[in-house]
């Protein structure tokens, strides 16, 4: 592994594995090293691959190996990212580090970062990219695609193009599969998918990325209050938005704080501090069992074969709950419950217990 390379200070060999191996798979294996071996190996990427394993990484590990940098080579890095995953990074770094990265930025990047930074933690503008190639509804496809050449290479995707008026209100949207297919003189009026699914910037992130599923888009328009169009909201951001929601949810219903970093990457003392509490919470409820118990102390001291089935119940008790609790969490990480059906689960949980006895 590339952990071991580091550990035997074997150059060549961290050379060849870095070199043959994609940018996703070196963010997840130096997700699982110690601050200090990550580093190492990342300043052995040129600048370009560096960018790419970098925009892989999860915020905690990107806070690690950006420690490591120096100045100009941390500026260097956060500067060739995508305003959405700098935003990311910057929202989860401290508050001293994130006014030394925007003083450092160019005018441009520093603008359109601090408008993401602007909008509500966990909205979609917190996640979506501005750097959007909008085309006008009265061009033509020949047109149409010399403007995706001109302004492609600075935007994040291209396979969805926004379609808006004089005003920059989205009209719809157009694939870029039809442009290619369709004659230079076709108007791109012609080929637009009217009011297609859209996010208001401020509507939350979860939310959207499940509308995504739902529709099947890769990309998804996000307007201002105004119908404006402000940028997009991409695929990769709403699986990440997916997986960060489903994690916490998994971790709540296990009984345990969610921990973002990587599991690997964790100390013991990391593991144990994010679970404690809720352990404590879960103590503290199993002293209402003692309670219970003793409130029968004397029909137990008459009939101690009772006693015998005191773990069975408890047993049964508690995979009961967790059936019904893990029924439940499913459903609402998938949108079939929303918060104003908490009475309607209640009562139907009830009766799914009385059911089962």
């Amino acid at each position: 592994s590339l952990r071991d390379l580091v550990r035997d200070h074997d150059l060549h060999g961290i050379l060849e594995w870095l070199e043959t191996h994609p940018p996703h798979v070196i963010a997840d294996e130096l997700g699982r090293m110690d601050a200090v071996d990550a580093g190492v190996a990342f300043r052995l990427l040129d600048k370009d691959r560096a960018l790419a394993v970098f925009e892989e990484l999860e915020p905690v590990d990107q806070q690690q190996i950006l420690q490591g940098l120096r100045d100009r080579s941390f500026l260097e890095l956060v500067e060739g990212m995508d305003p959405d995953d700098r935003a990311r990074m910057l929202r989860e770094a401290p508050a001293k580090v994130a006014h030394r990265v925007l003083a450092g930025l160019s005018p441009n990047e520093r603008r359109m970062t601090s408008a993401l930074l602007g909008y509500p933690e966990g909205s979609v503008g917190r996640y979506m990219t501005p750097e959007v190639v909008a085309l006008p509804q009265d061009l033509t496809v020949e047109q149409a695609l010399r403007t995706v050449r001109e302004k492609g290479p600075d935007a994040e995707t291209v396979y969805t193009l926004p379609v808006v008026d004089a005003g920059r209100r989205l009209t719809g949207v157009v694939e870029l599969r039809e442009l290619v297919l369709n004659e230079p003189g076709t108007l791109v009026a012609e080929l637009v998918v009217t009011e297609p699914a859209s996010a208001y910037a401020t509507d939350s992130a979860e939310d959207a990325a499940r509308l995504m599923r739902e529709t099947n888009d890769l990309n998804l328009p996000v307007v201002d209050s105004e119908d404006r169009l402000v940028g997009l909201f991409t695929i990769d951001d709403a699986v990440e938005v997916i997986e960060a929601a489903d994690t916490e949810d998994m971790a709540r219903q296990s009984g345990a704080a969610p921990w973002a970093g990587h599991y690997m990457a964790a100390s013991v003392w990391q593991l144990a501090r994010y679970r404690a509490l809720w352990l404590s919470l879960l103590l503290v409820a199993a002293t209402l069992t003692v309670g219970v118990t003793r409130a029968f102390e004397a029909t137990l001291e008459q009939v101690a074969s009772l006693a015998l089935f005191i773990p069975m119940l408890i047993g049964a008790g508690g995979n009961a709950g967790a059936q019904a609790a893990t029924a439940c969490v499913r459903a609402l990480a998938v949108g079939e419950v929303r918060g104003s059906d908490l009475l309607k689960v209640i009562w139907r949980e009830c009766r799914v217990g009385l059911v089962l006895g």
